[in-house]
Formats: structure tokens, sequence, C-alpha cells
């Protein structure tokens, strides 16, 4: 009896509600957006990123700081490479509409290796003014799971990736202080594909003659967009030992334009009248604000150390509208709760100087997630984020260094009670961790 009058009310809700493609474009991409990409330079990765505005001889300020740049006296090219490796596994289990076990497995390991390059230029114009530009991966993330698991009606696959150039000017007031300013060209796409339960939708239509789960189709969404925005930077010296940086960066907007392509059962298709075949479609997305302060001490010849306190602006994200090229789907799009808090990094670092060649670094770092269990789903399962960090310098030549670094991350179980708009609900939690290798080559010239 409690099964019938469940089933009820849910089949006659599903006329308000938007289909499982909608839900997962808005959770999808924010939170995919969500896993913000410091890792821009193997130096900083070295020390959990402590001092990464204000630390010397790091090229990556162009990014991180670009009034910093003001500190070169010398051109200097910088490539990195920093290969991300994030696993997650789901354990747990789910319940479709009328209460019975999601059927599947538990979608294998959803993570993946992935390599994020960076590029970094700085030239000096005279003693007061430097210019520099970079090529950077602020956000990206990238979950894959199993066709058939019994999450397949939240997330299959998901890649987001928002590669940015970043050109950058420098003023140098006086010996102490220097201000940045940087102007930021960034392009943002996405895709995203999961599982669709059609026979949800189709109960009430065919009076029971569909169930849920007994006709399952796929929705894939692609799309993307360029965006611009803007970062300040200032670096304050108030002793030869001491160097305080401070960076912003602009929150950057986007209109996705994507395509949606579906693929449905040729039996049940006729169903939809019109619904549920390939079109187009927009939504409003951006990457959040976000900024940072550090502090770096020179203390001998030898040893230096620092901090990092950081900020994202998450919250901006508010709901998502998604608006279709195809009229017959406009009854079952609504408006994307995100529920993302802003969030916090705090990273302390040193670098170690054993000789004329070689340097060591370690450091560690608390990173909050934005997400929150109510809205948590498995596209991006994260969770807050403890770091332990280690690298090394080596100074090849007068105007050759070649750096690592190596980050573990120990990742906070993310809980997770998701209801699909087919009301498929997945209720448990992912196990992560999280590698990070990065390679640099500096050159000064």
């Amino acid at each position: 009896m409690q099964h019938s009058h469940r089933r009820n009310q849910g089949i006659l809700a599903l006329a308000a509600l938007p289909f499982a493609l909608a839900m997962a474009l808005g959770a999808g991409e924010a939170q995919a957006a969500a896993f913000q990409l410091s890792e821009n330079n193997a130096i900083g990765l070295g020390r959990a990123f402590a001092g990464s505005a204000a630390a010397p001889s790091d090229c990556s300020v162009v990014v991180n700081n670009p009034a910093a740049m003001s500190q070169f006296h010398t051109s200097c090219l910088q490539a990195d490479l920093t290969l991300i490796n994030f696993s997650t596994q789901f354990h747990g289990s789910g319940t479709d509409l009328l209460g019975r076990p999601l059927t599947g497995d538990d979608g294998g390991n959803g993570g993946a290796t992935v390599p994020v390059p960076a590029t970094h230029y700085i030239r000096p114009i005279n003693d007061q003014f430097v210019f520099g530009a970079a090529l950077t991966v602020p956000y990206g993330f990238q979950t894959e799971y199993h066709d058939r698991w019994m999450g397949r009606y939240l997330a299959q696959t998901t890649k987001l990736q928002s590669p940015a150039i970043t050109l950058s000017g420098s003023w140098r007031a006086s010996d102490e202080f220097s201000v940045g300013l940087s102007f930021v060209i960034q392009r943002t796409t996405a895709t995203l594909g999961q599982a669709i339960n059609l026979g949800t939708i189709l109960a009430q239509p065919t009076n029971g003659a569909w169930l849920p789960q007994e006709a399952d189709g796929r929705g894939t969404l692609t799309g993307k967009d360029w965006g611009f925005g803007w970062g300040l930077g200032l670096l304050w010296k108030p002793t030869d030992s001491d160097r305080i940086g401070l960076n912003f960066r602009s929150q950057i907007d986007h209109v996705i334009d994507g395509k949606a392509k579906f693929e449905v059962p040729s039996n049940v298709l006729p169903y939809f009248n019109g619904a549920f075949v390939n079109t187009g479609g927009k939504a409003d997305f951006n990457t959040p604000a976000y900024a940072r302060a550090s502090w770096w001490h020179t203390a001998n010849d030898r040893l230096s150390f620092g901090v990092d306190v950081g900020f994202t602006h998450w919250s901006s994200f508010e709901r998502l509208d998604i608006v279709y090229a195809n009229p017959a789907q406009a009854m079952y799009n609504r408006p994307t709760i995100f529920g993302f808090e802003d969030t916090w990094f705090f990273s302390v670092g040193a670098d170690y100087r054993l000789n004329d060649r070689w340097t060591l670094r370690a450091g560690v770092a608390y990173d909050q997630t934005p997400t929150v269990d109510e809205y948590r789903d498995p596209r991006v399962p994260d969770g807050s984020r403890k770091w332990i960090a280690f690298g090394v310098d080596y100074q090849y030549s007068d105007n050759m260094r070649i750096n690592a670094g190596f980050v573990h991350l120990f990742v906070d179980d993310g809980k997770i009670n998701h209801p699909t708009s087919t009301f498929d609900t997945l209720v448990g939690h992912f196990e992560s961790y999280g590698n990070l290798l990065g390679v640099s080559g500096q050159m000064t010239f």
C-alpha cells in the first residue's frame, strides 16, 4: 500500500519536474567547476602553494600575483606539467520511485588521471614596468562510471575544462610597493552524459505498462563559451626579509551554448510528442571570484618559509536555468539549486637550500569543499582535503632550473542522498583520494 501511494504521488508530480538530463547539466557543470585547479606550477606544488603570491623566483606570479612580476629584472619563461590522479569509489545503494533497489554495480573507480599544462612568460619593459602572459587551466574535472551502474540516472560521464589566457602588467611604485593588473580570456567546455529513467516518466501515461528502470534512455550534453575577467595584485616588502602579497581574480560569466543528444528506444519515443530529440540549449554559468593572501619570510641564506590563505566565492552559484531550442522540452525545465558554500584554503610551507644546486621543499594545507551533503552528486563527489607536499629544485645552470613537486590529498568521504528528477535516490558515500605530480623547467634570459 505504501509503495502504491508513493507511486501515485510521484507520477502526478512528474509534469512539474525537469527530466534527468536537465538536472545533470545543473549539478554537473556547477560541481565540476567546483574543482578549482590551483596546480599551475611545480615550484608552489612542492610547498602546498604557501607563499604563492609572495615567494620569489617563480614565474607563475603572472597569474598568482601580477604585482610580484616587478621583482624580475630579466625575462623568464617557465613551462609546467601536472598529472592529477583522482580516485573515487561509491559505497551504498539506491531505490527507484517504487522503492525497489536500483539495478547495477557500484560504478567502479570514477576517477581519472589528467595532465594539466601551464606556461608563464615575464618580460621587463624598464625599471618600473613589467609585462607577463600565461596559459593555465584554473578549473577542470573529469569522472566516468560504468554505463549500467546504480547511479546512472545521476551521472555517467563528466568532463569540464576551462583553459585561460592571462595578460598581466606590473608597476613598481617604490622599492617597497608594487601593483599589478591582469586581463583574463577563458574558454569553458563541458561534456555531460547520463542515463534517463524513461520508465518512470511513462508509468502514468501508459497506465503502468512501463515501470521505473524498464526503459532507459541516455542523454549527452556538450557546450562551450568564451568569457572575460580581470585580476588585481599587490606586493609589499615591509623588510628586506619579508614579502606580503595579495591577489584577486574576478568572477567570469559564461553563457554555455550547447547541444543535447538523446538515445531513446524507438518503441517509446512516440510517447514524448517531440521531446527527447536532439536539440540546442543554453545556460548561464560562471566561475567564481577568489582572493589569496601570502606571506613569505627569508630567515637566512638557506631557510625560507611562508603561509597562504585563500577564499573562493562559491556561493555565487545560486541557480541554473536551462533554455532548450526545442519547445517540447519546456515542460521539463526548472531552476537547479546548487547550495554551494564559500570556501577557505590554508597552507604552510618552506624551502631549504642544501647547496648552490639543490633546494628541498615541503608543506601542508587544508582545502574546504563547497559541496554540501544535501546537493552532492556523483559528478564531483568532493570532500574537504588535507594536503601533504614535497618538492625539489635543481639549479642546472645560472639561467636554468628544474623543479618537481608531489602532493597527496586525503579527501573526506562525500556523503550522498540525492534524488533525481525521476525520483531515483542514491544513498551512501564516496571514498576518494588524489595524487598530484608536477614538473617544470624555468629559463631566465
